[in-house]
């Protein structure tokens, strides 16, 4: 068997449109949901922070997660469902104890 000549890594070569539509064909919206919801709660774990603390953004993280998670009922695990149910109620306390620590006492 010949082996193939050494050439760029494939993330440096273009993506075809033909690879790109089957891409989109079998991308699923609950895909996306997922990996959105999982982006939005990290962002807002992150804006939690001491030194990144941005409380708006983290209760539009909340709302973002109580919002949509209920849409994907049926379309994902029960598991992963629980799951983001998990993170929701965790989100939740952590932002209610940092905003009553920033309250002037």
């Amino acid at each position: 068997m010949p082996s193939r000549p050494a050439s760029p890594s494939v993330a440096d070569e273009p993506v075809t449109e033909s690879e790109l539509l089957e891409a989109l064909r079998q991308l699923q919206v609950s895909d996306l949901l997922v990996q959105t919801l999982s982006t939005v709660s990290s962002l807002a774990y992150h804006r939690l922070g001491e030194e990144e603390r941005d409380l708006e953004q983290v209760r539009l993280a909340i709302e973002t997660l109580r919002a949509l998670v209920p849409v994907l009922s049926g379309s994902i695990s029960p598991e992963l469902q629980r799951d983001f149910e998990q993170v929701t109620a965790n989100l939740q306390l952590a932002y209610a104890d940092a905003v009553s620590g920033s309250k002037p006492g």
